[in-house]
């Protein structure tokens, strides 16, 4: 069962609701999508990779160049150019080497902060990719709990659907028994 979201008068939510998808984030209907990307916003391998690709590889490295870069744990926008979402929230997540340099604080900040970015720019629908999951060697099991415990626990957003994207069945599993689905 999705976690529901409690309205409020400001037209704010206390959480969104939660939806595990297995899919392509590219192809997603929703507001804005969130790309793992890195610090340089020049498109890369995976998730990164293949948003670029999506969207137009030359309007988006244009968009991204203008934003000067984006540090671990941040969050900044560009427009959705050829994808189905408007926009594209870029957050840049860390690389594991252990878990005793900060990489857990630094991926729940990739998700408080899109989240933000989110609000700012009026989305109603986000979908995140596994952050930090690929080349970046985060432990899937432990980027889920981030995930959802960071998505669950933000403070008041206007975001009333979170679509947690899984590219493989064991990533799903792992957001669907995390939230009791």
């Amino acid at each position: 069962m999705p976690i529901e979201h409690a309205n409020r008068r400001d037209g704010a939510t206390s959480s969104p609701r939660i939806e595990p998808v297995l899919g392509d984030i590219t192809s997603e209907h929703v507001d804005a999508i969130v790309n793992a990307a890195n610090r340089h916003l020049q498109g890369g391998g995976g998730v990164d990779g293949a948003v670029h690709r999506a969207a137009g590889a030359v309007e988006l490295h244009v968009a991204c160049a203008q934003l000067g870069g984006c540090e671990p744990g941040d969050a900044k926008a560009t427009p959705g150019f050829r994808l189905p979402a408007r926009w594209i929230i870029h957050t840049v997540g860390p690389v594991w080497t252990g878990g005793a340099r900060g990489e857990s604080e630094i991926l729940a900040s990739c998700y408080r902060r899109s989240i933000e970015v989110a609000d700012r720019l009026g989305a109603k629908s986000v979908a995140f990719p596994a952050i930090s999951t690929g080349v970046y060697g985060y432990p899937p099991e432990l980027a889920a709990e981030v995930a959802v415990s960071t998505i669950t626990s933000t403070p008041t957003t206007a975001v009333e659907l979170v679509r947690l994207m899984a590219f493989d069945h064991t990533t799903l599993d792992l957001y669907v028994n995390l939230l009791g689905t």
